[in-house]
């Protein structure tokens, strides 16, 4: 009886040992492997689990990503833009740091239309790949506009279309950082 159970132990030892396993990539024996391990999909392939059968999901209706705050004014409508003018102010002091940061903005975003000195010469322009002139930057017609009318024609584009929305490239501070930067550019 003893032998019995210092075999029955020696093998339940052996069997232990001889079934841990090493190797990471292979855990051993899963019972319910759906449960564990769930099937990846990649963003743009097709999901047999949803009814579309896209793998990217909408957020869900009305939710608004933490930090952001929805703009409240709507393209192309002259009443938005005007009381935008009034209402938004800019919360940026210019100062050289800035401008410096609205100059290199105003470099990424705006000099292909605009041109260096904001005078509407942009190469888009210039090089006949663009029909029309650009509004100049530094004429009256845009510095007697307050900051905030500004900020939205950046962020919703021009009533004409010719400009195009930049808000979903923009961030909101560097909105701000240029408008800074085009004013300095009219003195």
């Amino acid at each position: 009886m003893k032998n019995n159970v210092k075999i029955i132990t020696l093998l339940l030892v052996m069997l232990s040992v001889l079934a841990c396993n090493r190797d990471k990539n292979h855990p051993g024996h899963v019972f319910f492997p759906d449960m564990a391990y769930s099937t990846a999909y990649e963003t743009y392939t097709t999901n047999p689990v949803f009814k579309d059968g896209f793998t990217m999901r909408l957020p869900a209706d009305g939710t608004i990503p933490r930090g952001y705050q929805p703009y409240p004014y709507k393209a192309k409508s002259f009443e938005d833009q005007v009381n935008a003018g009034l209402e938004l102010k800019n919360p940026l002091v210019a100062d050289a740091k800035i401008l410096a940061d609205g100059k290199a903005q105003y470099e990424i975003f705006c000099i292909h239309c605009h041109g260096e000195q904001g005078k509407g010469d942009g190469h888009l322009y210039t090089s006949k790949l663009f029909p029309a002139k650009p509004t100049s930057l530094v004429e009256p017609y845009v510095n007697n506009k307050p900051d905030g009318e500004l900020y939205h024609v950046i962020t919703m584009g021009s009533i004409s279309g010719l400009m195009g929305a930049h808000g979903s490239q923009v961030h909101p501070e560097n909105r701000w950082k240029i408008i800074h930067y085009v004013r300095s550019l009219a003195k």
